[in-house]
């Protein structure tokens, strides 16, 4: 069957009511039809999306990071430095999950539940996100802001993973405190470890 084009105000409806269902009755509990009912159209007309469950699940994950990642691209082409870069990126981050606790619910746990496949399919999409840490590392090491040594697959992982796992631990403790009260510490902590001895000589 050919798939609709995924535009239009269906469409979204549905990706808007399958992060709110998959949020509320986690991943494995999340069927077609309850997505479907908090979208407000019939279980078929998921299928002229979607191929299934999982179809929705990755299309929600691109869609929504798709977003964040374009809008962060284009932020931090307006910022000069690679040190200021990485100071916005934290705050985008943070600010993105913070501002959306259900969105934040999905891809901090339920997309980790999910099967192979679906993770494959988020990895992919998961990719472009690390390239822009990527530049943000391999920018500050041009400006010798950065270690000259730095592995750039070990520095993206830890700051990548530390946002990731500061982001997940805020939800499992219920929100009880505000992200973007961490940037500063992280911020800190991720240019001291990486700074370059001619920055330090300088500090």
């Amino acid at each position: 069957m050919t798939m609709a084009k995924r535009t239009g105000e269906k469409y979204e409806a549905i990706i808007d009511a399958a992060t709110r269902v998959i949020a509320e009755y986690g991943y494995h509990n999340a069927q077609v039809s309850k997505i479907a009912r908090e979208a407000k159209v019939a279980d078929g007309t998921i299928y002229l999306y979607f191929e299934n469950k999982d179809d929705v699940l990755i299309s929600l994950f691109s869609e929504k990071m798709g977003a964040f990642i374009s809008r962060a691209e284009e932020e931090l082409a307006q910022v000069d430095s690679a040190v200021d870069q990485l100071y916005k990126l934290i705050c985008l981050h943070f600010e993105h999950l913070e501002k959306d606790h259900q969105l934040a619910i999905v891809t901090q746990i339920e997309l980790r539940q999910s099967n192979p496949e679906v993770r494959k399919g988020i990895g992919e999409i998961l990719k472009r996100y690390l390239d822009v840490i990527d530049g943000i590392v391999e920018k500050g090491m041009r400006e010798g802001v950065f270690r000259q040594d730095l592995d750039v697959r070990i520095t993206r992982r830890m700051i990548f993973g530390t946002l990731d796992e500061t982001v997940t631990s805020w939800i499992m403790k219920d929100h009880k405190y505000r992200l973007m009260d961490q940037v500063d510490e992280l911020h800190r902590l991720f240019v001291n470890g990486m700074g370059s001895q001619r920055n330090d000589a300088n500090a």
